[in-house]
């Protein structure tokens, strides 16, 4: 069991955010759970946890980025790094680092780096061999 039950990142256009996760989040395997339309998104790799919710934050007030925060979600290849990251450019998110190996983290360690619509900024990375 994952330590983590949860994510939680905010949005200020549902749909928008919908159509970028959906797409974004599917190049890692990730797939949307159905609820109901006043729910917020969620997401869920193979059933485990934690599970990523994207929604309005509570208060009304805007949703919001932390500078000097990210997520990075497990990629089980080079590949599906790139696809997260082509993805994401073309669905309006912002480039943070291009994929690429990343030697200061360690010999094979594969990364991208983008900010969503929203400003969340997330990260994919593949540790394998080759």
């Amino acid at each position: 069991m994952s330590i983590i039950s949860h994510i939680t990142l905010g949005t200020n256009d549902k749909q928008r955010a919908a159509v970028f996760y959906d797409l974004v989040l599917g190049a890692l395997g990730f797939v949307r759970l159905v609820k109901p339309a006043e729910k917020p998104l969620a997401y869920e790799k193979d059933g485990q946890m934690p599970t990523i919710y994207i929604y309005s934050p509570e208060n009304g007030l805007p949703a919001t980025w932390g500078n000097g925060t990210h997520i990075a979600f497990v990629a089980e290849s080079r590949a599906a790094v790139d696809a997260f990251h082509a993805q994401a450019l073309k669905l309006g998110g912002n480039n943070e680092g291009a994929p690429g190996f990343r030697p200061h983290y360690g010999p094979d360690y594969y990364a991208a780096y983008v900010r969503d619509p929203d400003g969340n900024k997330l990260q994919a990375v593949c540790y394998a061999k080759s």
